[in-house]
This record gives C-alpha cells, sequence and structure tokens, in this order.
C-alpha cells in the first residue's frame, strides 16, 4: 500500500513539474499579449473569439471524453482487452472528429449571431474583428477533439507525461510568434499561430499512442455495446462539465456591458486575463492530481473495491486541501503584485493592473470549490453517475446567473468574479453531500482536526506573507527587480512558514513533503 501511494506521489509531482511548465509558457503567452495589446479593443475581440470555439468544445464533447470515453476505455481493457479497448477508441475518435467538423462548418456560417450571444454589449467595431477572428479561430475544435482522445488513451495506459505536455508546444508555438513574426503580421497573425499551436497538441502524442502499439483507423460502427454506453453518460454529464467554461462566458457576457471611461471593453479584457492567470495558478495542482487519479478511480470502481475508492477520495481531498488553502490566501493577499509583475509593461497600465487584480481577488475565494469540485465530479465520472454532476452543474450556472446579476453593478468586474466563485462553492457543497453519505469517513474528526491545523497554519502565514510584502514595498527598489521581489519574499517566506507550522502540529501531509525532501537531500 505504501509503495503505490509513493509511485501515486511521484506521478503527481512529475505531473505538477510538467503542467507547472506549461502554465508558466501559459504566463509568458499571457504576458506578451498584455504587453503588445493591453486592454484595447482587438485584445477583447481576440479573447472573445479564442474563448467561443474552446466554450463549445467543453460544452458538447471535453465531458464526453474525460467523463464517459475513460471509464468505458478502463472496462474494456479490463475486461476485453487491449486490442477491443483501441477498438472502441477509433469508433470514438471517428464520431468526435466529425461532429467537430460540423460543428467548425455551422460556426464559420454563424460566427456574427454566435459572437452577438457571447458578448453582445460590445461595441460594433469590436464585435466585427471578433466574427473575423472567430472564422479563423473555430477550426481549434477538431485539433482540441482528437488531442482530448489522445489524452485518455494514454492517461488510461498510464502514460501521462505526454499528456501534461501538451500546452508546452501549443504555448511554445504561440510565444515564439510573439517574438518572431508579431511585428509583422500582428493580431491576425496571432490566430494563425493559435490555430497551429492546438493542431499540435494532437500531433505530439502520435509517437507515444504508436509506441504503446494504438493505430488509428476511422471505425463507424457506432451501435457497439461501448459506444452506447459513453452515449448514455455522456448526455447529463455534458452538463456538468460546463460549469467553468459557461460561467465563464456568463461573466464575459455581462462584463460586454461594464464600460470604464477612456477603456470602452476593458472588463472583458480584465476578466479574461484575471480568469486565465487563477486557472494557471490553480490548474498545476488540481488538474494534476485530478488527472493521475482519475484512470485509478475508474479501475476500483470496474473492479467494485469499494472501500479503497473511499480511502482515495479521502488521501486526494486531504492532500487538495493542504495545498489550496494556503494558496487561496496567499493569491488574495497578493493579487495585485501578481498582476503587476504578470501583466504590467509595454500597453498595459496601472488602471488595467487595479482592474484585474481585482478580479483575480474575488476568483481567488472560489478556489477550494473549484478544486473539490473537480475532484469530486471525478469519482460520479467513474462511478459512471452523470446524474449528480448534472443536477450540480445547473445549479452552479444559476447561481452564478443570480449573482452577476445582483453584484455587477455595485462591484463590477470584481462581482463577477466573486459570482463565478460563489458558483463553485455552491457545486462542491452539492456534489459533496451524497458522497460524504456514502464513504462517511470523509469527514472523520481527524479530518476536521487537520483542516483545522491547515488552516490556523494559513492564517500564520498569511500575517507574515502580508509583513514580508509590506516590508519589501518600503524598500527604495524600483523596476522589475521590485516586482519581482514584492511577490517572491512572501511567497517563499509563507511556504515555509505554512509547511513548518502544519509540521509542528502534526500535519501528516507536511511530514510527507519533509521526508520527500530529506530523501532528494540524502540522495
Amino acid at each position: 500500500m505504501e509503495q503505490t501511494e509513493n509511485s501515486t506521489i511521484k506521478a503527481v509531482s512529475y505531473m505538477m513539474l510538467i503542467t507547472l511548465v506549461g502554465k508558466v509558457l501559459g504566463l509568458v503567452r499571457e504576458q506578451l499579449l498584455a504587453a503588445n495589446y493591453s486592454v484595447t479593443a482587438q485584445a477583447a475581440a481576440f479573447m472573445t473569439a479564442s474563448r467561443i470555439p474552446r466554450t463549445f468544445f467543453d460544452a458538447v464533447f471535453a465531458s464526453a471524453i474525460s467523463a464517459s470515453f475513460i471509464p468505458i476505455f478502463n472496462e474494456y481493457l479490463e475486461k476485453k482487452g487491449k486490442q477491443e479497448a483501441f477498438r472502441l477508441s477509433n469508433t470514438f475518435i471517428t464520431m468526435i472528429v466529425l461532429v467537430t467538423c460540423i460543428m467548425t462548418i455551422l460556426g464559420i456560417v454563424f460566427a456574427e449571431p454566435i459572437t452577438w450571444l457571447f458578448a453582445d454589449g460590445m461595441s460594433a467595431q469590436t464585435a466585427q474583428i471578433c466574427v473575423h477572428f472567430l472564422r479563423i479561430l473555430f477550426p481549434t475544435v477538431i485539433f482540441t477533439g482528437a488531442a482530448f482522445s489522445f489524452v485518455g488513451i494514454l492517461q488510461s495506459l498510464e502514460e501521462f507525461t505526454i499528456p501534461a505536455a501538451m500546452s508546452i508546444v501549443s504555448n511554445a508555438v504561440i510565444i515564439l510568434y510573439y517574438l518572431f513574426l508579431n511585428d509583422k503580421f500582428g493580431i491576425e497573425g496571432l490566430t494563425i499561430a493559435f490555430l497551429i499551436g492546438w493542431a499540435m497538441q494532437a500531433v505530439i502524442q502520435i509517437p507515444a499512442l504508436y509506441k504503446k502499439g494504438y493505430r488509428y483507423q476511422f471505425d463507424f460502427h457506432f451501435k457497439k455495446e461501448g459506444m452506447k454506453k459513453i452515449m448514455l453518460l455522456m448526455l447529463p454529464v455534458m452538463v456538468s462539465t460546463w460549469i467553468q467554461p459557461i460561467n465563464i462566458v456568463i461573466n464575459t457576457k455581462f462584463a460586454s456591458h461594464i464600460h470604464f471611461e477612456g477603456y470602452e471593453d476593458a472588463a472583458i479584457t480584465t476578466i479574461e486575463y484575471a480568469n486565465t492567470l487563477y486557472t494557471i495558478i490553480v490548474g498545476v495542482f488540481v488538474l494534476s492530481i485530478a488527472n493521475v487519479i482519475f484512470p485509478k478511480m475508474a479501475r476500483l470502481t470496474t473492479n467494485n473495491a469499494q472501500k479503497d475508492l473511499g480511502e482515495t477520495i479521502c488521501v486526494t481531498l486531504r492532500s487538495m486541501l493542504f495545498l489550496l488553502i494556503p494558496m487561496m490566501l496567499g493569491l488574495m493577499v497578493l493579487s495585485e503584485p501578481i498582476v503587476k509583475l504578470m501583466y504590467e509593461r509595454g500597453n498595459f497600465d496601472s488602471f488595467a493592473t487595479q482592474k484585474t487584480a481585482q478580479a483575480l481577488f474575488f476568483f481567488s475565494l472560489g478556489m477550494l470549490g473549484f478544486g473539490i469540485q473537480n475532484i469530486l465530479s471525478r469519482v460520479f465520472y467513474a462511478k459512471q453517475d452523470g446524474k449528480t454532476p448534472f443536477y450540480s452543474g445547473l445549479v452552479s450556472i444559476a447561481v452564478n446567473i443570480i449573482f452577476c446579476m445582483l453584484l455587477v453593478k455595485k462591484m463590477n468586474v470584481g462581482g463577477l468574479a466573486l459570482a463565478s466563485a460563489i458558483s463553485s462553492i455552491v457545486s462542491a457543497i452539492f456534489l459533496f453531500v451524497p458522497l460524504q453519505k456514502e464513504y462517511q469517513n470523509l469527514i472523520s474528526k481527524q479530518m476536521i482536526v487537520d483542516l483545522l491545523k491547515m488552516s490556523c497554519s494559513a492564517v500564520i502565514m498569511t500575517i507574515i506573507t502580508i509583513l514580508c510584502r509590506n516590508g519589501v514595498m518600503q524598500l527604495t527598489i524600483k523596476g522589475l527587480i521590485a516586482n519581482i521581489a514584492v511577490v517572491a519574499v512572501p511567497v517563499v517566506a509563507g511556504v515555509v512558514v505554512y509547511i513548518a507550522v502544519c509540521y509542528i502540529l502534526g500535519v501528516t501531509e507536511s511530514r510527507q513533503v519533509a521526508e520527500m525532501l530529506k530523501k532528494r537531500i540524502v540522495h
């Protein structure tokens, strides 16, 4: 059991490292966008146009791949062998390609009304630019569909490295464009680079699939048993995975009606910048854990190992909360210095920093909800139960709309971010309640005690972080070095204090971290 835990920890750690590299490149990509285009109409048009195809894909197929395909693929691996599982993959990918091609054609034809649907408050000029970009970018759904399908196969075969590296490749393509071609071709060329980057996400996985013995062939036998199971799971699962992308679309729609003097469509870009930064930071940890654990959950469910599944859920939640509690408080305290460090250069001015930081602060409040919801939804998918996440998704979307309406006038972009945070928390609670009834050890006395210890450690960490931040800000140093120091010094001090206090209080996860560091130093 200990050996299995250690291997899982190693896999998660390695995934986090690769994911971190991809996220760092993602930050560089966003920095270059902010520096070159700031909160201009062109930036608003590009961000909206790049968001729309991803939202359509997430709404229709991301859920099917992650939540419907992987459990059934694992079931085939366990019961029918690799070759039958590969045949199922061929049929599934054929369906994905066909439907995404149809979606692309429809998206190109109806680009104008789709743009109006997503951002009806945009100025007419910005909307026209958005329509043009959207027609270029809609084919990303085809490449994303293929890429996600390949991810499902590789992760089920316990190959996590290549899928995790997808974002590294796509972000690298876009960064290279900024460095060498942006001055010549501008933001229109950026849309082409964006398209190529997303295509590369699928291409880089082909050698790994070939090595695993997988050979793709068109297969139109959509009536086979496995496909029926996937389709039965797909519909309810779809709505549950809409939460994050649809909530962002809702935020964008409300943001398109917010107009700051001298910054016509700035609300759209500040929300997008803040959300991108937030998902990059939290995604390194949450998605790394979720992607490694999910295939294991699917196998445990297939083998009817309910006790082991309950223990896996409990350990996963503990580990994630150990990471996210201090991250949430730290990101709130350092929201403005982080935005200033990441974005404030070139055309991105102090006003843009202030509004983006405001949104980031309130997005951070939903971090625990975001993490818990991501893990627990995968538990239901592994159990081939799509109904509970379905209802959770509906409730979350409704909550987000209601709070956007209530908060947008009083808090502008901050209110929209807070609405999104509240919806994440509601979704997490909705998913947690039935699982706690089924696996009553999820909240044990020991768990509550440990969470209090983590929270206490995080509060002490926050005080130290604030003191360090304020202390560095008093120094006479200016420029980039000052911006780095205002973030780096509090972060390093905060991490050390948090782990140290947790260790003193006897939190298991801190002792595991200490043991891993000790082994690294010894070896």
